[in-house]
């Protein structure tokens, strides 16, 4: 799984410079491993050409079982006994006048924990989007009530593969709410005042003197999960060629994370500013 675990983490950064890329001026919030697990269902699928570009994007170095490195990795993203909540759900939803292969069907159920249900777009285009947005909204606890749009599916449509990802965990430190205050937060065209929550105690931390930069770790309850902060000083302008990111990653991760975050900044170019 150390190949793959690769693969996705430069597939990653590939993924934010891009988004980065398209409009600087706004906030990115994605899950690159939503993105790559649907891909490489359709990946699995694919062959020639499009295989070798497919791989090429993906990152992939064609080494060792990729399948099954997203079976054990899908397996331990949503393992149960843990004092935070983490589920990924994949879920093809295919035409059903088309006759998919049942090995394709089976490896998508087997690898990625993902079924095949058949709507019919050619019949009912607009109770089909209303199906795939209802079983997101379950799947997210409401969260998201509609990842398909008017629009985005149209009676041509032959599959749709559909990620949903939901995480819920309490801080190891709790905040308390009557410290939230208004205080000045910079970004690279102005200063405004946004409400921040406040807490004083001990955490890990890091810092960066070629950025620079500073690196926070932010436990949750049972420390089997953090979030990581990467927090640019107060003079350093935001303009140049590196992000402030903000990281979800198991605790046992974050001692290499460190000595990465050096080849992060620079292989990415563009910016991303927050407000």
């Amino acid at each position: 799984m150390d190949d793959l675990c690769e693969a996705n983490g430069s597939f990653a950064i590939n993924l934010l410079k891009m988004l980065g890329q398209e409009d600087s001026s706004r906030n990115v919030f994605c899950s690159p491993l939503s993105i790559s697990s649907a891909l490489a269902m359709v990946f699995m699928g694919a062959k020639g050409n499009t295989a070798t570009q497919m791989s090429q994007a993906l990152c992939l170095n064609g080494s060792g079982d990729i399948h099954q490195g997203f079976q054990a990795l899908l397996t331990e993203v949503n393992k149960s006994g843990t004092q935070y909540v983490l589920r990924t759900a994949n879920r093809l939803f295919g035409e059903k006048t088309c006759d998919f292969f049942p090995a394709f069907r089976e490896s998508c159920a087997k690898f990625y924990q993902a079924q095949l249900e058949e709507l019919s777009f050619a019949e009912d285009t607009e109770e089909c989007r209303r199906h795939i947005n209802d079983w997101v909204t379950e799947k997210t606890e409401g969260k998201i009530s509609e990842i398909l749009g008017p629009g985005t599916v149209d009676p041509l449509t032959k599959l749709v593969l559909v990620n949903a990802i939901y995480f819920k965990g309490k801080w190891n430190e709790q905040f308390d709410r009557k410290h939230t205050r208004g205080m000045p937060f910079k970004t690279n065209q102005e200063k405004k005042t946004v409400q921040m929550m406040f807490k004083q105690a001990k955490f890990r931390m890091g810092y960066v003197d070629e950025v620079p930069m500073q690196v926070l770790e932010l436990p949750y309850a049972g420390k089997e999960m953090c979030l990581v902060v990467l927090l640019p000083d107060d003079n350093t302008d935001l303009a140049v060629d590196f992000m402030i990111v903000m990281i979800l990653v198991p605790t046992s991760f974050c001692h290499a994370l460190y000595s990465m975050i050096l080849l992060v900044i620079n292989m990415i170019s563009g910016k991303i500013t927050t407000r």
